[in-house]
């Protein structure tokens, strides 16, 4: 079990154990990713959170340091919580494990049970709720805008707390109490007249009429004296109450109410997944007097409203004013006349509401204003600046752009919760189905289903509610199976819905139609990507053959449709992604007038991004271009597969063109499945592009472990390369040198890996690019150290290592330091005394250090197993068998997951280690003699795999360190 405490200076224990983790600075990182709500937090901003905007050199590398620390400090398996995900790491502890959360669900459940009448158990809950308080909120937290906002939210939450628990003492009748807390209350906070009207009423309630007309008297002044105000309408209409005759000696909680709104009831479905948010905005909704729900089509806007509504307490109101019905400006103060209950409005009827509104105090509904944007929101300010005590709540596909509005976003619900169980999403959708099937419980392949559905309509309420009804008709798979054509298959709106749409087609069509004629164009023509869109990728797509004159601007298109919640916007990440529901993206590529064209054009968008990314792989920009082709994968995915059926030669050249992005990025049998198609469709495609390709898939063959399969395709490339020709040919040549050697050196044909690796050497200085001279030393220094030419294969290899890493090129750089690495290896476990060997083991353990450095500045996790796999060795030779024991766990488990075998690739001298490693025990899983190592290994992320070996801390020569014992 885990808890946090950030009321306060920030604790955090597991199994009741309280954790120590280090100073000011980690306590600032730690504070950080608690207060991210198990969100991503780039290492950009957690630098900006521990230091501030004058960071001190390396602070990357303290960073991780101050990572590691932590995971070691929680433990396992609590360490496993905090992880590494793209550009920064997150720390995923729900709201019930932080006293913050905690907090903030009791205060609204003690809310709720007062606003219900339950006062006495309100007060228990409320005082609960305020005992977690130890201090300022993040107290250890930095300035920053993000935490300073967290700590300004929960303060006023907790102001509210206060007060509310004060109302309900007085609800119980605790009146000596009351006034007591009162006093205090105000004078803590002397500015909140919400305190100074509850002191009015306990004092009146217990008969103290004088003293309470004297508080009156002491506010007014405060307030006229330190501000120069009037008290608000609220204090001044108790004020008022109070001093007629009948107010008596026995005040009731609240002062007497004007005419009530209309009542709500609650809808006769269950809502799912909607808790947090409605408690949000009631919060909202007290401190802001604007506030706009805004989501897409069919996201459950008018919904959550209603369900809101169900529960307020106000002294007037609420009302509620459809609007999707009213077509002009000219019926939108009617509309509004008519939810305030106003009976033959004659004259002005914007008028007239205002004057009804002018000294009511509640909350007006405005439900569907997408359509009325402009007209809604003068109406808006007009209502907010003479009618004081009014609060508005609006729905909308877009914000109304009036001062002082406040956003309030309603996603799509989530298919799975974080701790991987099944989302509201799934609830939802199940409720509908037993709905109409009474007393079904769903097998695990109709959970699976459901599942499906789900992940396919992106939880999108309305379209679940549909799912659900067409269940009395057909199987969840078969629903499932047919969503190729929603629209179609989930049929009409059930009678009595909430929603003003009566198919799932029209609530879209009713955000597309909006849009002017050039917008509606643009979103029509997104569709074909997949997983999401960066701007460029929209530019390229939306302005594909268009004349420079003519040409659209695309930033300005995805913030009208973001804008307008057709597009989501991912702004946590850099740069910002764009992404399309699957039920807008169906509706776009269903109404899009030339889906050829727009496919066409998303097409040669990922084709200039192989090509431009493929030149980046050998260079040192290889790590972000292989983090850009991951973002992009689905992309990539979509267009091979589209290129294998209709040009399997545009396949074929792309596929081949990142053979090392399959390879580093450990996507080994996606990339050799999809090269043999592309090799098998595409016969007759040129015989550059085709040799690549078998080069790539050679490669591969030889990653997973099928070295005479890689043989036999190094051997058809080479019909094609064995002749004179261009650059190109000359270039792949020497790389199907490079790999001959390295096979050659793996199978022990060390002449024949000599002879090609001087080929391969030649040919690049021959076309004078710098990676494939740094290839051929790196192979010609493995031939050599084979052949017993230890010292001048040991300065080739470091000939290949440094000109690998002036130029960037991952595996020439790494594979030299490993070649370099394990000839100490070697020398290590030739120590027949055992007298130098730890020393020796020592340095063979810095050099893997050095290899593991460029693979993981790549991000290429073959190359990475590679080396961690080889350092299992290095530990057991150092004299730190658990830390080898944990190692080869990890990388096990790693390794299979990726579907790769890194004891088999890069084999040359590698007869020798294996040999050690069998006679040492680096066996199977089950023959591990250190079980508990191997289990604590096994839960290991690729980051702390990593870290065993790369950190600091990780350098051996000594004991082994507490952690690792």
């Amino acid at each position: 079990m885990l808890f946090c405490r950030v009321l306060g200076p920030t604790e955090v224990e597991t199994d009741g154990r309280r954790i120590a983790f280090g100073g000011r600075l980690p306590r600032r990182l730690l504070t950080a990713l608690i207060a991210a709500d198990g969100q991503v937090v780039t290492s950009d901003r957690l630098a900006d959170e521990i230091w501030g905007e004058n960071p001190p050199p390396g602070a990357g590398g303290t960073l991780q340091v101050y990572i590691s620390r932590l995971r070691r400090a929680l433990g396992q398996p609590t360490a496993a919580l905090l992880e590494r995900s793209g550009a920064g790491y997150r720390f995923r502890v729900d709201a019930e494990s932080t006293d913050a959360g905690l907090f903030t669900r009791l205060g609204e459940e003690g809310r709720r049970l007062f606003a219900n009448g339950r006062a006495g158990e309100a007060v228990d809950v409320l005082t609960e709720a305020l005992d977690l308080w130890r201090g300022p909120a993040y107290a250890d937290g930095s300035d920053s805008p993000a935490v300073s906002a967290l700590r300004a939210r929960l303060e006023e939450f907790r102001q509210a707390v206060v007060e509310e628990r004060l109302a309900a003492l007085l609800g119980v009748g605790d009146t000596a109490r009351a006034v007591a807390d009162l006093e205090e209350a105000v004078l803590a906070a002397p500015y909140r007249e919400r305190r100074w009207e509850l002191l009015v009423l306990a004092l009146q309630q217990a008969g103290r009429q004088a003293e309470a007309l004297a508080a009156l008297d002491r506010v007014r002044e405060l307030l006229a004296r330190e501000l120069g105000t009037e008290p608000g309408p609220a204090l001044l209409r108790l004020a008022k109450w109070i001093r007629t005759p009948t107010a008596g000696n026995h005040a009731p909680r609240r002062p007497p109410r004007k005419e009530r709104g209309r009542s709500f009831g609650k809808p006769p479905s269950t809502l799912f997944g909607r808790d947090g948010l409605l408690a949000e905005i009631g919060e909202v909704t007290a401190k802001h007097r604007l506030v706009t729900l805004f989501g897409p089509a069919g996201v459950g806007k008018s919904r959550v409203a209603v369900e809101h509504l169900v529960t307020r307490r106000d002294q007037d109101g609420p009302w509620l004013a459809r609007l999707a019905d009213v077509q002009k400006p000219a019926d939108l103060a009617l509309a509004v006349a008519d939810a305030a209950g106003l009976a033959e409005v004659t004259g002005d009827p914007l008028h007239a509401v205002t004057s009804a509104l002018a000294q009511r105090c509640g909350l007006l509904v405005l439900d569907n204003c997408e359509h009325l944007v402009n007209p809604v929101a003068e109406l808006c300010a007009g209502l907010l600046e003479n009618c004081q005590e009014l609060h508005i709540l609006t729905t909308s596909r877009q914000q109304l752009q009036v001062d002082g509005e406040h956003l309030l976003a309603v996603p799509p619900l989530p298919v799975r919760t974080e701790a991987g169980l099944d989302g509201p999403a799934v609830g939802l959708l199940l409720d509908r189905v037993r709905a109409v099937r009474p007393g079904w419980h769903p097998t695990e392949a109709e959970l699976g289903d459901a599942r499906r559905i789900c992940a396919a309509v992106d939880g999108l309420p309305l379209a679940l509610e549909l799912a659900g009804g067409r269940a009395h008709a057909m199987g969840l798979g078969e629903i499932a199976g047919r969503l190729h054509d929603r629209f179609t298959l989930l049929g009409p709106v059930p009678r009595g819905s909430v929603t003003p749409h009566a198919t799932l087609t029209a609530a879209i069509s009713w955000s597309v139609d909006l849009l002017d004629d050039a917008d509606r164009r643009a979103l029509l023509r997104l569709w074909p990507f997949e997983g999401g869109f960066e701007l460029d990728a929209a530019d390229a797509v939306l302005n594909h053959g268009r004349a420079p004159g003519d040409r659209v601007f695309a930033l300005q298109v995805l913030s009208s449709l973001v804008s307008r919640s057709l597009l989501i916007a991912d702004t946590a990440v850099t740069p910002t992604r764009y992404r399309l529901l699957e039920t807008v993206r169906a509706y776009c590529r269903a109404n899009d007038e030339d889906p050829a064209a727009s496919r066409a054009a998303a097409l040669a968008w990922v084709h200039r991004l192989v090509e431009r990314c493929a030149d980046e792989l050998a260079s040192d920009h290889a790590g972000r271009a292989g983090r850009v082709l991951r973002r992009e994968l689905p992309n990539l995915r979509a267009a091979f597969a589209h290129d294998l059926v209709h040009r399997p030669e545009a396949a074929l050249r792309g596929a081949g063109l990142l053979d090392w992005f399959w390879t580093r990025s450990g996507h080994i049998a996606e990339g050799q499945d999809l090269l043999e198609k592309a090799l098998q469709r595409a016969p007759h495609a040129p015989g550059m592009d085709r040799a690549r390709a078998q080069l790539a898939l050679g490669c591969l063959s030889y990653a997973s472990g099928s070295l005479r399969k890689a043989a036999g395709l190094l051997d058809q490339a080479a019909a094609i390369l064995d002749k004179p020709g261009g650059h190109t040919r000359a270039l792949l040549y020497g790389l199907l040198m490079c790999y001959h050697a390295i096979q050659e050196s793996g199978t022990g044909e060390i002449d024949l890996a000599v002879r090609s690796a001087s080929r391969s050497l030649a040919a690049g200085r021959e076309t004078g690019v710098d990676w494939l001279i740094a290839c051929g030393h790196m192979a010609l220094g493995t031939a050599l150290v084979l052949r017993g030419q230890i010292p001048e294969g040991e300065e080739q290899l470091r000939l290949g290592a440094e000109l690998g890493a002036r130029c960037g090129h991952v595996e020439a750089e790494g594979l030299s330091e490993v070649m370099l690495a394990e000839v100490q290896l070697h020398r290590a476990l030739a120590d027949q005394t055992g007298q130098d060997r730890t020393k020796l083991a020592a340095e063979a353990i810095n050099g893997l250090r050095r290899a593991l450095r460029p693979f993981r500045r790549a991000e290429a996790h073959t190359g990475a197993l590679v080396v961690l796999q080889i350092a299992t060795i290095a530990f057991d030779a150092a004299g730190q068998p658990r830390r080898a024991a944990m190692l080869r766990a990890a990388v096990r488990r790693h390794a299979e997951r990726l579907g790769m075998h890194p004891e088999r690739i890069f084999r040359p001298g590698r007869a020798e280690l294996d040999a050690h490693a069998a006679g040492s025990g680096s066996a199977p899983a089950a023959a591990e003699p250190d079980p508990a190592a191997r289990a604590a290994g096994e839960r290991l992320s690729w980051t702390e795999m990593a870290d065993l070996l790369a950190l600091p801390d990780a350098v051996p020569g000594g004991p082994e360190p507490e952690s690792f014992r």
